[in-house]
């Protein structure tokens, strides 16, 4: 039986090539809303991150979540994605370490 291949996604501040667990997705809904998507199933357009603060930060300073989302994203919501951002990181990188363990 073939191993299964693994979904690369690139970081889009820091533009590396990474397994898709690895980063956490920010969303666009249909709506307009932009949210953080633990799950990466939420529909809508999305754009990943390392689940670095460092890199939501140089994310934050090039705008490159209005690129990646193909919509304008408000400085409010950058500030809020930011408290969101750090809240979850650590329990992405908690469910990491675990994923590491059972492997």
């Amino acid at each position: 039986m073939r191993p299964r291949k693994v979904p690369l996604r690139k970081c889009v501040a820091c533009q590396e090539m990474k397994a898709k667990k690895e980063l956490i997705r920010v969303v666009r809904t249909p709506d307009g809303d932009v949210l953080i998507d633990l799950t990466g199933k939420k529909a809508g357009r999305g754009a990943y991150l390392c689940g670095q603060v460092s890199c939501f930060r140089l994310a934050k300073k090039s705008r490159s979540f209005d690129r990646a989302l193909k919509a304008q994203v408000e400085p409010a919501i950058y500030d809020q994605l930011e408290q969101d951002f750090i809240a979850v990181e650590v329990d992405f990188v908690a469910g990491k370490e675990r994923a590491g363990d059972d492997e």
